[in-house]
């Protein structure tokens, strides 16, 4: 037996802390019925923006293999639905958790999806290599999140990608606070403990941070939800500058955060202040920082990541070359295009409602809107700016605003076809 094995079996071992956890409060609560869910990515167009979310690069494909490592309740059953051509592995711990990802299965007939109760460090036993992985509330909850890390990495291929979810540490200071409190008095995971729990949170002061995350997240009155938050056995947070150490740490190279415009200096109100043009001279990642500190209230940082010996180029995404009039874009779900009560000179406001920050709002003005609504999914930039208008300023003006877009998650792109990235091309301005 390994040394991560014995940790995990052992009677005092934290992993066997937490699985016990889960096996009482299983996280998220569990739930029977994903007909919404389903009929939602029936949508073959919100399918491909997810995939040119992680692989702009790569043609469209959805016969590929996937792992959700801490599956929960239900997650692997979601991606089963999602992608009914791939085939959905899912793993977690807890054994509340896989019998009710099974019962999903069946329910649902998920022929592509198979499920183990198998600890996410030991992930090497399933002897397969995944092109996603999935591991979005779980690595900070590892007795060695580098040691899970790792063993992640070591079944990713080598041309995969991997979305990870870990907790940010300034906007979960009212947790912390509220944790060690319930350290201090001996608060226990019980159904009685948490009933009076919630009763002592209704008097806190309206000044403690945590009043503002109660707001926000009305499922703290969710027993699973209030003892995942406050009682939790193992839970520990990343800021950005630590979270790229631990990715780097593990062979793995930043993709981009999942959604990218908090995180950036030219998105938002920080972008009208005196100190725009200092962030801006600042590398990316510390920039990243910098806007983690500036906004305060990241309660988790969600990244898209590859192997660091990836063999071909990342997917990264440039403007700063020719090849950006061969990408294709496709418009992200949840944005919205706002033509009433708008500023002076704008035509309309773009907003990507899966933001929190209220200044992360796009205006456009009439020109760039013409641009903007041809966006269908299909045409390329090149033919977007020649079915829209002539003349020379068009394309810097598409050059702006397509990358613009970008910024503020209203668009990904398709970027697999010839001229595309690490491709230069002629974009045939006529």
């Amino acid at each position: 037996m390994s040394r991560q094995d014995e940790r995990f079996s052992g009677p005092s071992g934290v992993a066997a802390r937490v699985q016990e956890f889960y096996d009482h409060y299983p996280y998220p609560p569990p739930v029977d019925n994903l007909e919404i869910y389903a009929r939602l990515w029936q949508d073959p167009s919100r399918r491909r923006a997810d995939h040119y979310l992680f692989w702009p690069g790569r043609p469209y494909q959805e016969d590929r293999a996937i792992l959700i490592a801490g599956c929960g309740t239900s997650q692997a059953a979601k991606h089963a639905l999602r992608w009914p051509e791939a085939r959905v592995t899912g793993i977690d711990f807890s054994t509340k958790s896989v019998s009710h990802t099974r019962a999903l299965k069946l329910k649902y007939h998920l022929d592509n999806l198979q499920v183990y109760q198998l600890p996410l460090e030991q992930v090497r036993d399933l002897e397969t290599g995944f092109d996603q992985i999935v591991c979005t509330g779980v690595l900070h909850h590892l007795a060695d999140p580098a040691a899970g890390l790792d063993a992640l990495r070591s079944v990713l291929k080598p041309d995969g990608t991997m979305h990870l979810m870990v907790y940010a540490p300034y906007g979960r200071a009212g947790i912390y606070l509220l944790q060690e409190y319930c350290r201090r008095i001996g608060v226990q995971p019980s159904a009685q403990e948490i009933q009076d729990l919630v009763e002592a949170l209704h008097a806190l002061p309206q000044s403690h941070p945590l009043v503002h995350l109660l707001r926000e997240a009305p499922d703290f009155q969710n027993e699973a939800a209030l003892a995942d938050a406050l009682l939790h056995p193992q839970d520990r947070a990343y800021s950005v500058p630590q979270l790229f150490d631990l990715v780097r740490g593990a062979g793995l190279s930043f993709g981009r955060w999942l959604r990218q415009a908090p995180y950036l200096p030219q998105c938002g109100a920080i972008a009208g202040t005196p100190h725009a043009s200092r962030l801006a001279d600042l590398p990316a990642e510390a920039q990243y920082a910098a806007l983690e500190l500036f906004r305060g209230t990241m309660v988790r940082h969600s990244l898209i990541v590859y192997r660091s010996d990836r063999p071909e180029p990342n997917g990264s995404v440039r403007f700063d070359d020719g090849t950006w009039h061969s990408f294709v874009p496709i418009r992200l779900p949840r944005t919205i295009c706002v033509e009433e009560r708008l500023p002076p000179g704008a035509a309309a406001v773009l907003i990507n409602q899966s933001h929190t920050y209220t200044d992360l709002y796009l205006p456009i003005d009439g020109e760039e809107k013409v641009l903007f609504d041809a966006v269908d999914g299909k045409r390329t930039i090149t033919e977007i700016v020649r079915t829209t208008g002539t003349g020379e300023h068009r394309w810097e003006q598409a050059r702006s605003l397509f990358e613009r877009l970008w910024w503020y998650d209203q668009v990904v792109f398709d970027a697999s076809g010839p001229g595309a990235l690490g491709h230069k091309a002629q974009h045939g301005r006529g």
